[in-house]
């Protein structure tokens, strides 16, 4: 996988509008509690590991709150852009976590002054790729739908290998995979 992705700011702006659009799928289809109109409760984050200069908007994370008093439910979106909780953006952590050969000194350096990302940050990226993703329930359903099955010392890489196309294609494919994972609302749906 390449690493030039992460530094088109096209990426960015193709992720900002996916995202868009499914919040705004998810505003339409209402609260899932009572039915009621969901009204704008998006709230800031502040996304790492793009050096290209981000709308305003980027660091928005979309989120809903049910208009009814006794309701109040809230309703997340997912989201291509942020992976969970996680501070970085999900395409960082995805093609960087990727990376094959592992992070070499002179790799570090690069994808220091790249994403500005250290060493341990990779390393806990890694481990919850290989370890703690495969535990949850989104990946015992989903995972048994990729075949061959992808070994967990090779995720993310071998996962986005099972994408057809071209680097992008490739990466908007798995972050939509795994959007399930970015959000407790719609992990709740899913399961």
């Amino acid at each position: 996988m390449d690493t030039a992705l992460l530094a088109d700011g096209r990426l960015y702006q193709l992720l900002q509008r996916c995202d868009d659009d499914l919040a705004a799928e998810c505003r339409a289809g209402g609260c899932r509690r009572c039915h009621g109109v969901l009204h704008s409760a998006r709230y800031p984050r502040k996304p790492r590991g793009c050096r290209e200069q981000l709308s305003p908007e980027y660091g928005w994370r979309s989120s809903f709150c049910c208009a009814e008093r006794d309701c109040r439910q809230r309703a997340t979106p997912p989201s291509l852009r942020f992976l969970g909780r996680k501070v970085y953006l999900g395409a960082v952590v995805v093609l960087i976590a990727a990376l094959r050969c592992g992070p070499t000194p002179a790799r570090m350096r690069y994808l220091e002054e790249l994403v500005g990302v250290s060493r341990r940050t990779v390393g806990r990226w890694r481990r919850w790729w290989c370890e703690e993703l495969p535990a949850t329930p989104f990946w015992r359903a989903a995972g048994g739908t990729v075949m061959p099955p992808v070994p967990r010392s090779q995720l993310p890489a071998a996962l986005l290998e099972r994408f057809a196309g071209s680097a992008q294609e490739r990466l908007l494919g798995l972050l939509r995979f795994i959007l399930p994972i970015t959000t407790g609302s719609a992990m709740a749906q899913v399961i």
